[in-house]
């Protein structure tokens, strides 16, 4: 399966973008700001393909996404959440979004998180998502 992101350009807080399966559009994203310096917990990811494997999250009890080797970077997955301020340099994914906000996470997640699981338990297919800055 793939997946691809595509980002707009940052403002201030955040950064926007839209996330499709195969070229179909499946829901919003919401990131820390593009830099080219890493500031901790404050930084998207770099632009890139990785692979993603379904493995426990310690932080959030329960199996998430996560992406593998991504550079400078550990522990990025595809989460719940609402503002910059609980990316830490991770996805979230949203039904709506709003100016720095995305909203209606937890359904985006589950419906995101459902195909993922299918792909890779039910079809042994691998997924990987290709991140495009805009």
């Amino acid at each position: 399966m793939k997946l691809v992101l595509s980002r707009q350009p940052s403002n201030d807080v955040c950064t926007h973008g839209d996330l499709f399966i195969e070229d179909a559009f499946e829901c919003v994203t919401l990131e820390d700001v593009v830099r080219d310096v890493k500031i901790p917990g404050q930084t998207a990811i770099p632009a890139g393909r990785y692979r993603v494997v379904l493995t426990f999250s310690n932080r959030f009890q329960r199996i998430l996404p996560l992406l593998l080797d991504v550079p400078n970077f550990t522990g990025i997955r595809i989460h719940a959440g609402n503002s910059s301020g609980d990316t830490e340099g991770c996805i979230l994914v949203g039904q709506e979004r709003g100016p720095t906000t995305v909203m209606r996470s937890r359904a985006a997640l589950n419906v995101l998180q459902f195909k993922i699981e299918e792909a890779i338990v039910v079809k042994g297919e691998e997924v990987w998502i290709e991140i495009k800055n805009g």
